[in-house]
């Protein structure tokens, strides 16, 4: 199987008549420490990035200023044109500590989001199931938390975030947690899931090995304060068997020269 890689370097930002995510200026400060300076980024509608960087480059901050969960304090973002204040319907966040209702089952963590709205009870858990289906928990749907494995209680996080409909997916590491066999599953469940919904997924890994495998971009951040140092769009063909994407010189390749940029900021 043939990967063909994009050169590494810095690439042109996403036309903006694509983009449905616009990120301008940015800035963070939490205290005198300066976690993100001037980032610009679109992020093409449809399309997976990931951000990846070394810890302490900001990579969740950005993330949760786009979901409206904190503000920055320089620039904007914009969704579809319109400007990010606070969360919105058009969002969901996945945690990565899962953040589930711990007195709730399955379906109604699912539907939650739905219920918020007011959407009648039928309708929702109708809904819910599909999702949970989708994640492959069909069959757990009267189960709590607790009686879940780590791996499961991701899963219903990410089937809560479907659930809503939104436009755009923000995903915070969120299959650290789980073991390397979950995790691999989840990557490939991840590109079905990419491939089926039509959602644009801005997503956060420390992996560089995850972030080429999953990913239509890759956005390097630098060490703080945050700014994108380059971007990188791996051409991988993912029709084809996951280990031998894996195995290929192509997705090899790409993997190290990434880490060849990034082991100088390894301590």
């Amino acid at each position: 199987m043939n990967i063909a890689t994009a050169p590494i370097g810095l690439q042109a930002a996403a036309d903006a008549t694509d983009a449905i995510v616009a990120v301008r200026g940015v800035s963070k400060f939490y205290g005198a420490v300066e976690a993100l300076r001037g980032i610009d980024l679109d992020f093409p509608r449809g399309q997976l990035t990931s951000l990846l960087g070394p810890s302490g480059c900001g990579k969740t901050t950005l993330l949760k200023i786009i979901a409206g969960l904190i503000r920055p304090d320089a620039g904007s973002i914009t969704v579809d044109g319109r400007p990010v204040r606070a969360p919105g319907p058009e969002r969901a966040f996945v945690f990565q500590d899962f953040a589930l209702l711990p007195w709730a089952t399955v379906e109604r963590n699912v539907a939650f989001g739905l219920e918020l709205r007011g959407m009648q009870r039928a309708e929702r858990d109708r809904i819910a199931r599909h999702y949970i289906g989708e994640v492959g928990l069909a069959g757990f749907e009267q189960k709590y938390p607790h009686e879940l494995s780590g791996g499961m209680r991701q899963r219903v996080g990410l089937a809560r975030a479907l659930c809503v409909d939104a436009d755009v997916l923000l995903l915070d590491e969120p299959f650290s947690a789980v073991d390397e066999q979950n995790r691999r599953k989840f990557q490939e469940d991840l590109i079905r899931l990419r491939a089926t919904e039509n959602k644009t997924f801005i997503f956060v890994t420390h992996s560089i090995e995850e972030a080429v495998y999953i990913s239509d971009r890759i956005v390097l951040l630098s060490p703080r304060p945050g700014r994108v140092s380059r971007i990188i769009e791996p051409a991988i063909d993912r029709t084809g068997d996951p280990d031998a994407i894996r195995r290929d010189q192509g997705y090899l390749d790409t993997v190290e020269e990434i880490w060849q940029g990034l082991k100088q900021y390894v301590d």
